[in-house]
This record gives structure tokens, C-alpha cells and sequence, in this order.
């Protein structure tokens, strides 16, 4: 026989308290009957807003959920979704709820209205087009089931929104476009990950027949086309297969598998295959008692037709993620066409179509027991997965490591997800989203509602952090007695911050102390690196903080500036190779000034590089010091000594040795944030730049790099810098 999955509907024609209690027992019904009464009383008039009525909505998801075998507490809490919003004000909905029907039927809807409230952000997250947005629609279905302590609540979301696209089959209304997208992107997912294939086959079906009407129907004309044709081949094949199970003494049922357009759609569209060529247009299911049966049938089918290569799939074996039992074949025909066969036990079939709520244990009386427990950490250690996974091996490690009770996920006030760990306050909250935003953290609501910045955040929160315009963390954040942050990442950036904090204090002090010994010595103008370098210093920020810590003192000064004096006016620096080879090989030393064969090196203080206008200086000893015009220094030591200033030009191997390079500086302003140096380091690696020294410093959110790099010519640090300047967040780049 050919079987037709009938889903239960508002319209049928048994009366609705028949439908609802079916599989229940007598007190069971009579509940049912009286929340029929309460909901049809209460919803009279009403209607939602894609312009369903309350009542037939809520007997649909009721009807849903009877279809799904649910127990009797959950088909009265679809009855009464909505019941708090058309109660009068005066009546306590929970307390109403929980002295009628008891406090689980309570629970079931509170929690259901609480998964409601975030429709608003569902729906713009499904129909986002920005790749940021996009990207959180994984976060958003796990955060539906993080927030529920019942997954019972996602099963009626699930049976409320299948009810809904059902409507706008009848009552077809611009809405159906957004909610269809909404529906394919996360409960389509979500019916999947929980195993309730009945609903995942509507809910996929229907949305992708509002969003791509003219594919829908073509594929449903095709199907139809063939109809007849394909159930009497389907009646032959049942009868042919039925009569060899019996003659081996096999007890099955053999129906022909539904077919679902939707799916057709993607092996279509995955594979590149013609309708023609999918091999489940034409399908048979098998039932049998026992596994052994499972084995014993595949092989008469294969028996019987010809199996076609690499259409064979053992999910027996090897189940798929949300635990898919049943062996899938395809074979061919007597006519040449393919067939395909699935096999499972009876088990495995109420698992396969309805999932969870397969697993799901009434007890008269009394509340659910460990074996209820152990199934729900079960579930929801599944659902913490990013990806359908059905490699069995990798299935069992990320079993075993994966929990959803690890994470919590909480809202901005603009709809933003984010993930934090179990026991988060708003104070992680704020560090989460941007460094500045958790230094200038002052304050924190939740819900619209004031807290202490010590809260323990929950799932589907929304938190406002409330700042002050300048000023850093308090050091009680770091007291772990008074819980004010649980992760890593902030209290790193809080201790980074008081370290950078007293850092700039020495800095301050040692520079005050230290131009203050220049001046009483009448060296205002003295170079501070040379100084610093005399003093045995890598840079000035280096002496600047020794001298703010007490290590040098005014006479150490003063005896350096006096050397400096008595040696030479010009900065004291290595001689450098102009125009190092990228080889290391400095045998062939590339001449850059007109005037015969002169020692001469690169300055340090503004290391210049083709085509820079460059001038010579003349040292004690070490040659021609080259600088660019421009250079600070030089036009200093010019003003000092004119007679010692000598003409140059970079001869033709500077211009045409590809070979060679000159160290350079570029400075870089940048609003501070997570992934920035990595971003510039990108820009520098893509263009092949030797970087030879990096220094960073971050001030209240702003971040000040120096790159020193080895370049060819000028225009190629034109195109660095321009590069630069077009990273997110940088505010300028420029040439030292």
C-alpha cells in the first residue's frame, strides 16, 4: 500500500477534544476540555498580527503538537500561548494557569512568551544582508535553546510557527516572505537538529514555496505529471518486495515514502542533477521489528534489483548528528529508472519523524524521572554543535566535549548576540564588545532595569552599559571576592591597563626630570635619542622611565650632555650601509653622492631613501652623515656648522639596483581594537616589506605605532602609507 502522512488541521472533521487528547488518559481529557473553554472564551475577537485568529492558532499548534504524541501539559500550554495578553489586567495569568492546569503547564507558557520576545530580532537577523549579521544565525538557535529549562517550549515554537505558514497558504500576505525566510534560516535548522523530521519537511516546504514560487510549482508539476505512473510502479514494487519477505518468513510494512519538494530542490541544486535524475522520486520505506531485519531486507532488495555504486548509506552504524537511524539504497529498476529504498526498525521510524518528542515519557502523576534528565543533557549537549556532523568518530568526540550550559547569550540594545561564559557580568559584557567600552563602564542595565556591575548575567538578557566620557576600571574589578569579572579576556585588559597607567606616570615624571637637567645645563635643543643612547638607553621613552624610577640622576645628566659637547655636534649614531643588498652581501656598496668615493652612511634620525632630497654632513671620523632636507637635526647641525653642509644626489645604483633597500619609518594613529597590528602586518606582508621593528603604545583607546621597514624607493612608501590609511580604524599614517 501507498501511505499519505495526514497532519491533523483546525478544519478536520472529528470535534477538536477527540483530536487533542488522543493516545490520553481520561483525566488528561478532561484538562484538555477545560482549556479548550478557557482559550475559545478568552480569545473570542482577537486576532494576531498576520491576521490569524488567536483561537485557530492556538488549536493548530495544539493539534501539532497531539500529531507529535506530546503529553498532555504541553498540548494545554499550545492552547493557551497567548492567554496572559487577553486576560484583564487584574488577573495573575501564572497564578490562573497554575491553580487550573498546574505549575509545569505554567512554566511551559511562560517560558514559550519569554522564547516570543525574540522574534524581532530573529526576523531581522534572517533577513540581514550584511556578513556580520548573517553570521549570527548560528549564535541565535543556539541561544532559543539555551534560554528555554523545557525543551518542550522549542517544540511549541516549532508547532507555532509550522501553524503560521500554514495560514498563509490559505491567506497568502506580504508578511509570508519575511517569516518564510525567517523559518528556513532558523527553525527549519533547529526541527533538524532536534530530529522532528515532520515538521522540518513542512516548515522547509512551505517557506520555499512562498520564497521561490516558480521552482515550487515547476518541481510540483513534475511530480504530479508522473503521479500515476509512479504509484503503480510503487504498488508492483510492494508487492514484488512483500512476497519475498514472506517467503523468508519477515514480518514488515512497506509504504511509499513522501515526497518532499524542497529537498528534491537541493539534491537538484547540490548535485547539478536533472529532476530525472534524483533518486528518491521514486522511494519505498521498510519497517521491520528487529535490526538483524534491517540487514536481512537490504539484501533482498539488492536481490532483486541492481544496486547503483556509491548510493549506499549505513546510518545503523554510523547515525547522523541528531542521532538518524535507517539504511538508505538505490537501485535500479526494472525499467531502467532508479528506486530508492529505506530500511529501519519501527524505533527508529518514531525517532526519525518525530525526534525528540519520540523519546518523550508520560507519568500520571508524577514528575519526569533521571531517564527524562539524562535524555535533555543529552539533547542539549547536540544542539551546541555548529555543523551537522556525521562522521561517527568526530560525532562522539564533539559528544562528548560539547555543553550548551557553558555559555550564556545576551543582547544589546541593538539586537547584537553575543556569547559570554556561565557566570558573566556586565562589566565581561562591556570588555566582550570593545576594550574603551569596559575601561569607561560605570554602570549596567538589564532589561531596562539598574543592576550592580557583580550581576550574573542569564541567557535572552539585554544589557546597556552606562559610561563615563574619560577615566579607567576600578581595581576592586580585580578583587575576585567581589565577583565583578569571571573571564580571562577582561581581567587581562584591566591589568594591562593599570600597568599602561603606571608606565605613563614614569614617563611623565622622567620626562619633567629630565628636560628640566637640559635646560639648567642650556641644552634645550640636544638631540634626546643620542642622550638616551649615551646613557646606555635603547630610545628616550626607555630613559624617560629609568629616570622616573629613581635610576639616573641629575649628575649622570649632566656628565652625558657634556660629552656629547666635547666628542661632536653631530647625533651620535653607527655608521649604516647605504643600500644593503636583501642578500646580505655588501661587496658591491652602492655609491649615492656625486663626490668621488666617500665613506658615507644613512642618519638614523630621519633614514633617508630615493628620491628624497638629501644633503650631506660631514662627521669627526665616520664620513658623510645623509639626511633629507627636511630633517630636523640636520637643519639644526646646518645652522651650527655651515662649512661642514656638502651637496649630494643618489647616484644610478640607487635608482636601479632592485636589490637594494633603505630603512624607513612610518608612524601610525589607529582607534584601538582587537585584530589592528594584525591587519597592517597583512598590508605589509601582501606588498613584501621586510619589517625590522614594530613599538605600540595605546592611549585612552588610541593606539600609536612606529613601523620600521626596509623600502626600495619613495613610491613605494607612498603606496604603504596609502595602503595603511585605508585599514579599518586608522586615523593617519605618515612618514618619521
Amino acid at each position: 500500500m501507498v501511505s499519505v502522512t495526514h497532519a491533523v488541521s483546525p478544519n478536520d472533521a472529528a470535534p477538536p477534544v477527540d483530536l487533542l487528547s488522543a493516545g490520553l488518559c481520561a483525566n488528561d481529557r478532561a484538562l484538555i476540555e477545560k482549556a479548550l473553554d478557557l482559550a475559545a472564551e478568552t480569545y473570542e475577537g482577537h486576532v494576531l498580527g498576520t491576521g490569524e485568529s488567536v483561537w485557530t492558532h492556538a488549536l493548530g499548534m495544539a493539534l501539532i503538537a497531539a500529531s507529535l504524541r506530546l503529553d498532555a501539559e504541553t498540548r494545554i500550554a499550545a492552547l493557551l500561548f497567548a492567554i496572559g495578553e487577553y486576560l484583564d489586567d487584574d488577573v495573575d495569568c501564572n497564578g490562573l494557569i497554575e491553580s487550573r492546569f498546574g505549575g509545569p503547564v505554567a512554566r511551559l507558557v511562560h517560558g514559550l512568551l519569554r522564547l516570543n520576545g525574540l522574534r524581532v530580532i530573529t526576523r531581522a537577523t534572517a533577513l540581514a544582508t550584511a556578513p556580520e549579521i548573517r553570521a549570527q544565525t548560528e549564535v541565535l538557535r543556539k541561544m532559543l535553546l539555551a534560554m528555554v529549562e523545557d525543551i518542550r517550549v522549542v517544540l511549541l515554537r516549532l508547532a507555532s510557527r509550522t501553524q503560521t505558514l500554514r495560514y498563509f497558504t490559505e491567506n497568502p500576505s506580504e508578511a509570508r516572505f519575511e517569516v518564510a525566510r525567517e523559518s528556513l534560516d532558523i527553525y527549519a535548522p533547529l526541527a533538524n537538529r532536534l530530529g522532528v523530521w515532520q515538521l522540518k519537511w513542512e516548515l522547509e516546504d512551505l517557506s520555499f514555496r512562498f520564497l521561490e514560487p516558480d521552482t515550487y510549482k515547476r518541481i510540483a508539476k513534475m511530480l504530479d505529471e508522473r503521479r500515476v505512473e509512479r504509484e503503480e510502479f510503487i504498488r508492483n514494487a510492494i508487492t514484488r518486495l512483500g512476497e519475498e519477505l514472506e517467503g523468508v518468513g519477515i514480518k514488515a510494512e512497506i509504504h511509499g515514502r513522501p515526497k518532499h519538494i524542497y529537498s528534491i530542490y537541493n539534491k537538484m541544486r547540490a548535485k547539478r542533477l536533472d529532476f530525472s535524475q534524483v533518486y528518491d522520486i521514486r522511494a519505498l520505506r521498510v519497517l521491520v521489528a528487529e535490526v538483524k531485519d534491517c540487514y536481512t531486507v537490504l539484501g533482498i532488495v539488492h536481490q532483486l534489483w541492481q544496486p547503483i555504486s556509491q548510493e549506499f548509506d549505513d546510518y545503523i552504524t554510523k547515525p547522523k548528528g541528531n542521532n538518524y537511524q535507517s539504511l538508505h539504497t538505490a537501485v535500479l529498476a526494472g525499467d531502467g529508472r532508479a528506486l530508492e529504498v529505506q530500511i529501519r526498525t519501527y524505533d527508529m521510524h518514531r525517532h526519525a519523524e518525530l525526534g525528540v518528542a519520540a523519546h518523550w515519557r508520560y507519568k500520571e502523576g508524577s514528575s519526569h524521572g533521571g531517564d527524562y534528565d539524562d535524555k535533555i543533557a543529552l539533547l542539549r549537549n547536540l544542539l551546541s554543535w555548529r555543523d551537522e556532523v556525521t562522521d561517527s568518530a568526530k560525532w562522539v568526540e564533539q559528544f562528548k566535549r560539547a555543553s550548551l550550559d557553558d555559555t550564556l547569550y545576551v543582547l544589546t540594545p541593538q539586537g547584537r548576540v553575543v556569547d559570554l561564559p556561565t557566570g558573566a557580568t556586565p562589566v565581561d559584557f562591556a570588555y566582550r564588545l570593545h576594550t574603551d567600552l569596559g575601561h569607561r563602564c560605570r554602570g549596567a542595565k538589564v532589561d531596562g532595569h539598574l543592576v550592580p556591575l557583580n550581576t550574573h548575567l542569564q541567557s535572552g538578557q539585554t544589557v546597556e552599559i552606562t559610561t563615563a566620557k574619560e577615566g579607567g576600571p576600578s581595581r576592586d574589578w580585580l578583587d575576585p571576592r567581589q565577583g565583578y569579572v569571571a573571564t580571562s579576556r577582561a581581567r587581562t585588559k584591566i591589568k594591562q591597563y593599570f600597568s599602561q597607567q603606571e608606565e605613563e606616570e614614569l614617563l611623565s615624571r622622567g620626562r619633567s626630570f629630565v628636560n628640566r637637567e637640559m635646560q639648567r645645563d642650556g641644552h634645550g635643543q640636544a638631540n634626546i635619542d643620542g642622550l638616551a643612547e649615551r646613557l646606555g638607553f635603547k630610545n628616550a621613552d626607555a630613559l624617560y622611565v629609568a629616570a622616573g624610577r629613581g635610576e639616573i640622576g641629575p649628575r649622570a645628566v649632566q656628565m652625558a650632555l657634556r660629552e656629547a659637547d666635547a666628542s661632536a655636534e653631530a647625533p651620535a649614531e653607527p655608521e649604516i650601509v647605504v643600500g644593503r643588498s636583501r642578500s646580505g652581501d655588501n661587496s658591491d656598496k652602492i655609491l649615492i653622492v656625486g663626490v668621488g668615493k666617500l665613506m658615507t652612511s644613512l642618519s638614523r634620525c630621519c633614514k633617508p631613501a630615493p628620491p628624497d632630497a638629501i644633503e650631506g654632513f660631514v662627521t669627526r671620523g665616520r664620513g658623510v652623515s645623509i639626511h633629507r632636507v627636511d630633517c630636523h637635526d640636520f637643519q639644526l647641525l646646518a645652522r651650527r656648522h655651515p662649512e661642514r653642509v656638502i651637496e649630494a644626489e643618489w647616484g644610478d645604483q640607487a635608482y636601479n639596483n632592485k636589490q637594494a633597500v633603505f630603512p624607513v619609518d612610518i608612524a601610525v594613529q589607529a582607534t584601538d581594537r582587537q585584530g589592528l597590528l594584525r591587519d597592517i602586518s597583512e598590508v605589509l606582508s601582501r606588498e613584501k616589506l621586510n619589517v625590522i621593528a614594530v613599538n605600540t603604545l595605546t592611549k585612552k583607546g588610541t593606539a600609536f605605532m612606529r613601523f620600521t621597514m626596509e623600502v626600495g624607493s619613495g613610491t613605494q612608501i607612498q603606496k604603504v602609507i596609502s595602503l595603511i590609511r585605508e585599514v579599518s580604524g586608522v586615523i593617519d599614517a605618515q612618514r618619521k
